[in-house]
């Protein structure tokens, strides 16, 4: 009995596939109709679907993609797809549309067919295999983004021909489907693309800080060519010839690690400056050479950056993942605005690094006023009439930066007042503990003096209570000083800072000014 199985099987396979050919050669609907519904009887529709592969699908790739790979394949030069792609899909409307139409006929049971996915995109898939293998590599991610992109919308044009969403759903479980996709690792493409962008800014990073744009006339534009790599990469990471939008979570965090970079240079350089070395950070060199003036490029750039990310990057990315839902988006705007805002936390410190440059030029120049000592002990001279030569100097450094291009063109009105207001207290806080110290140490030296006179007049039996009218040497540092404070607070005024709301200032007024002067701070 199981021999005359198998010989009624074979007979029966080999009669069904001569009629299904012949039905497939001729056109003929009715047989090939008839053809199926007997190869599903029989569940033999793996069958069906190797036929019509091999006889209707195969010899038509084999037109556009030939197993061979070299020369020019069906009009499209090297290993492009989307050409082919296009060719396919006319082949299959031509010469397979019909068996797809016959095998989702209603209520005829044929729906457990899958042409689409086992014979038309098999045959695609081996043929690409054999004819174009160098598609799939992610070695030359540009080309093989526009392909996978291309395959995902070739995939969408098959997928229209299935009457439902049910069918849709089928397709894409199978497994030829599944092995198609597997064929595109985008994970890998990923880790390119990240190389590729990460490693652009990094090297910007490394490298001593570069002017990109100087233009006085436009205060919009980034300065640095730091920060301009900064912007130039975030935007990468969203271009149509670079996203992979299955992987856009990876790119957005790829975007905020790019701006937390940027920020880690900020903060590692200004660090640096403060301790006054790069220790073991690259890339912080280029704060411990800065300038002032550097700076100011510096804070521009934080501020237009932070303008930048949270304005027109933010919508860029919001209308890319426009399909996502709302809580997505609304996660993706706050990671984003709060990198944004990151930036800006920066400028405080910033701005502080440039204080506290502006402060030890202004406190060497203040040392000299240990020299209003030595000029007045004991050399009989007058009291002073006019400043000390070395006050014009200690704001000079904060006056020639503020009345720099950098800062005409750069700096907001609201920096520049922070800058001068916290410099102003800094310098006026050290001024005092200097004047102070120098006065304390002259009337200590005034007072051990006079108690050597009074000694050395009583042990002569002269009269101690002869009172000695001439103007002391501590009433002569301390008017020197007087005026000089005077000419600073003018100095002061003239940088649009009231000197009289600066706490030290009024200490110091009060420590040096003449008794009928104490009471009221004036020019």
């Amino acid at each position: 009995m199981e021999k005359r199985i198998q010989n009624a099987s074979q007979l029966l396979d080999a009669s069904l596939r001569h009629s299904f050919v012949d039905g497939l050669e001729h056109r003929d609907a009715n047989a090939v109709y008839n053809c199926l519904r007997a190869y599903a009887a029989i569940d033999n529709t793996r069958g069906a679907e190797e036929i019509f592969r091999s006889t209707v699908v195969a010899p038509c790739i084999r037109k556009v993609i030939p197993n061979s790979s070299s020369g020019v394949v069906g009009g499209a030069l090297g290993d492009e797809l989307e050409e082919d792609y296009k060719q396919i899909k006319q082949y299959i409307q031509k010469d397979c549309k019909f068996v797809l139409e016959i095998s989702s006929t209603e209520n005829s049971g044929l729906h457990v067919f899958s042409f689409l996915a086992n014979s038309i995109l098999k045959e695609i898939l081996s043929a690409i295999q054999k004819g174009k293998p160098a598609v799939f590599s992610p070695g030359r991610p540009t080309e093989f983004l526009k392909n996978y992109k291309s395959s995902l919308d070739f995939l969408a044009h098959l997928e229209g021909y299935c009457p439902s969403r049910s069918a849709v759903a089928k397709f894409r479980a199978e497994a030829v489907y599944i092995e198609f996709m597997k064929q595109w690792n985008v994970g890998v493409y990923f880790s390119l693309r990240f190389q590729e962008i990460a490693g652009s800014l990094d090297s910007a990073l490394l490298i001593p800080i570069q002017i990109l744009h100087s233009d006085k006339g436009n205060s919009q534009h980034l300065t640095l060519n730091q920060s301009g790599t900064l912007l130039e990469c975030l935007m990468s990471c969203w271009r149509e010839d670079v996203l992979v939008l299955s992987c856009s979570d990876k790119f957005l965090r790829l975007s905020l690690q790019l701006i937390s970079r940027y920020s880690h240079w900020v903060s590692a350089g200004l660090a640096a400056r403060k301790a006054g070395n790069a220790g073991s950070t690259p890339g912080s060199e280029w704060a411990i050479s800065a300038v002032p003036d550097d700076f100011i490029y510096i804070i521009h750039d934080l501020n237009c950056l932070a303008e930048r990310i949270c304005g027109d990057f933010l919508g860029h990315v919001v209308e890319v993942l426009s399909s996502s839902s709302s809580e997505v988006l609304d996660l993706v705007k706050q990671s984003i605005l709060e990198g944004g805002a990151s930036l800006k936390d920066l400028i405080p410190k910033v701005i502080n690094s440039i204080i506290q440059t502006v402060v030890e030029k202004s406190v060497e120049d203040l040392k000299q006023l240990k020299g209003i000592t030595a000029t007045y002990r004991m050399t009989n001279k007058p009291l002073p009439v006019r400043h000390s030569p070395y006050v014009s100097g200690v704001l000079r450094l904060l006056k020639t930066l503020l009345d720099g291009e950098r800062a005409t063109a750069y700096l907001t009105r609201d920096i520049r007042d922070e800058l001068v207001q916290g410099a102003a207290l800094e310098i006026t806080g050290r001024y005092y503990e200097l004047a102070a110290d120098l006065v304390s140490v002259a009337r200590k030296t005034e007072s051990s003096l006079q108690r050597i006179r009074q000694g050395a007049q009583r042990r002569a039996g002269a009269s101690s209570d002869v009172s000695d009218n001439n103007v002391s040497d501590t009433d002569k540092i301390c008017m020197q000083l007087f005026l000089d404070i005077q000419e600073y607070g003018r100095n002061l005024s003239a940088l649009g800072v009231e000197a009289v709301k600066i706490p030290a200032f009024c200490s110091l007024w009060q420590v040096v000014a003449p008794t009928n002067r104490q009471n009221t701070i004036s020019f």
